[in-house]
C-alpha cells in the first residue's frame, strides 16, 4: 500500500469521526478539565480501540475473498447509511450526556475518565467498524492501525483545543453528508468489484 492509501485511510477515518458522539464528549469534557488530560486519556482510548478493531478486521482476511468483500461491501454501505441517514443531534445529545456524567477532580482522574468514556463509546462505533474493514481490505493491519490511530488522535486534539470553533465553521450536516456519501461510494465499488 502506498503514502497516498495511507493518507485516504487517515482522512476518511478523521471525517467520520468528526460528527461522532465521541467528538462531542471530548468538546463538553474540555470545557471542564484541561484539554491536556482530555487528549491523554482520550486519544489513549482511541488507540486501544484501533487495536481492537485491526485485529478483528486481520481475522476477516481469513475469510474467503468472496465472502470478505461482501460483509466489508455491506458495512461500507451501512457506515455511509448510518452517516447519511441518522440525526445528527442524537449523537450530539448522547456524547454530551457521557461528558457530563463525570466529574473528573485531578489530573489522573481526569485522565481516566476521558479515556474510559472515549474507550466504552467506541465499541461498535462506526470508526471501529470502518477500520476493521480497512485492515479487511488492505490486508496491511500495521498502516491501517498507525493511520486510523493518527486521524483519531487529531480529531481528540481538534475536540479538546477547538471542537466548539470547529462546529461554528463547519456545519456538522455537511461532515456527516460527505462522509456517508464517500462510505456509500466504497460500498457499491466493492460490490461492482465482486
Amino acid at each position: 500500500m502506498n503514502i497516498g492509501a495511507y493518507l485516504g485511510i487517515f482522512a476518511l477515518m478523521f471525517l467520520i469521526e468528526l460528527p461522532d458522539k465521541t467528538m462531542i464528549a471530548t468538546i463538553v469534557m474540555s470545557t471542564k478539565v484541561r484539554p491536556s488530560s482530555i487528549v491523554i486519556g482520550a486519544s489513549s482510548g482511541f488507540v486501544v480501540q484501533m487495536g481492537i478493531a485491526v485485529g478483528a478486521g486481520g481475522l476477516l482476511t481469513l475469510l474467503p475473498v468472496h465472502v470478505k468483500d461482501v460483509i466489508v461491501a455491506v458495512l461500507f454501505l451501512g457506515g455511509g447509511g448510518y452517516l447519511l441517514f441518522s440525526r445528527e443531534s442524537a449523537a450530539e445529545e448522547k456524547g454530551a450526556d457521557e461528558a457530563s456524567a463525570e466529574q473528573p477532580s485531578t489530573r489522573l482522574r481526569e485522565i481516566a475518565t476521558a479515556f474510559s468514556i472515549i474507550f466504552i463509546s467506541e465499541f461498535g462505533d462506526l470508526s471501529q467498524i470502518q477500520a476493521a474493514n480497512f485492515a479487511a481490505k488492505t490486508h496491511e493491519l500495521l498502516g491501517v492501525f498507525i493511520a486510523a490511530s493518527l486521524a483519531l488522535i487529531s480529531v481528540s486534539f481538534l475536540g479538546a483545543y477547538g471542537g466548539q470553533f470547529l462546529q461554528r465553521v463547519v456545519p456538522v450536516k455537511w461532515i456527516r453528508l460527505g462522509g456517508g456519501l464517500i462510505f456509500a461510494g466504497l460500498g457499491i465499488y466493492t460490490l461492482i468489484r465482486l
